[in-house]
């Protein structure tokens, strides 16, 4: 509005100023002209509205952007932290799994290397019932009780001495082999034993004959030795056959290289 009282005003300053009489054609453009700048002053003041409004949409929305900039660079910074620290935590982790994996694949080859020589030392007993195998790293010399003992005997007999003979010459030159004795029956009923009274008895007391053997004939170190008897409760075969109870009646050797690094490593994780 200030612009059109502006132009108007130089208008008629112009009309005072000039003293002169205007013809009514010369009265008529000067109108013309009045208008056309009036119309062309409203445009402008349009066009001003708009720009100003345009304006403050842009600083809104420059603000807004600034704000979320400002947003996603403080997670960025926070996500760049956590992702230095995952890292960190992850090469941590990766050296402990390589170092963990070195120790088992050394246990591995111990217990490959133990059974090989195992395998070879019994090899005249294995028609009779003996298997040599490996489970979770360990090493197992499974002999069936009629390789060892008489028909509900405590006593190992001759065949048997023989067998654990060959296996004390190989474990008295690993000396880094820990041994577990397990006696394990079937699941028939003990009758007529005196005073072996159930299963649980039969399989502590054979395992305990195999381990007398082995420390006080054929001079294995005892503190290498643990005895156990796990009864019927840890068959091999669960069938309820006179082919499957021959096989559940055994005594298995347990043989377990020590494994201190590995210990050392669990317990300082």
């Amino acid at each position: 509005m200030k612009i059109k009282y502006l132009l108007l005003a130089s208008v008629l300053f112009m009309m005072l100023h000039s003293c002169k009489v205007l013809s009514p054609k010369q009265y008529k453009a000067l109108v013309a002209s009045r208008d056309s700048l009036q119309s062309r002053t409203s445009h402008l003041e349009e066009e001003l509205a708009r720009l100003q409004a345009d304006t403050a949409r842009l600083h809104h929305e420059l603000t807004e952007l600034q704000q979320n900039f400002n947003a996603l660079n403080k997670n960025y910074n926070a996500s760049s932290t956590q992702v230095n620290q995952l890292s960190g935590d992850l090469k941590k982790r990766e050296a402990r799994l390589r170092e963990v994996e070195d120790i088992l694949r050394k246990r591995d080859e111990a217990a490959n290397a133990l059974r090989d020589k195992l395998q070879k030392a019994l090899l005249g007993f294995q028609q009779s019932g003996l298997t040599v195998d490996i489970r979770n790293g360990k090493v197992y010399v499974s002999l069936t009780d009629k390789l060892l003992f008489p028909s509900g005997s405590i006593v190992i007999d001759e065949k048997g001495k023989q067998a654990l003979k060959q296996l004390a010459e190989v474990m008295n030159k690993e000396a880094d082999i820990n041994m577990s004795v397990e006696g394990h029956t079937d699941n028939q009923r003990v009758v007529n034993l005196g005073q072996i009274k159930d299963n649980w008895d039969l399989s502590v007391l054979r395992a305990t004959s195999v381990t007398r053997y082995l420390t006080e004939v054929e001079k294995v170190a005892p503190q290498r030795l643990t005895a156990t008897g796990k009864g019927e409760f840890q068959p091999v075969d669960p069938a309820n056959t006179p082919e499957a109870r021959a096989k559940n009646r055994r005594i298995e050797i347990v043989l377990t290289p020590k494994l201190d690094e590995l210990y050392n490593l669990i317990n300082n994780k």
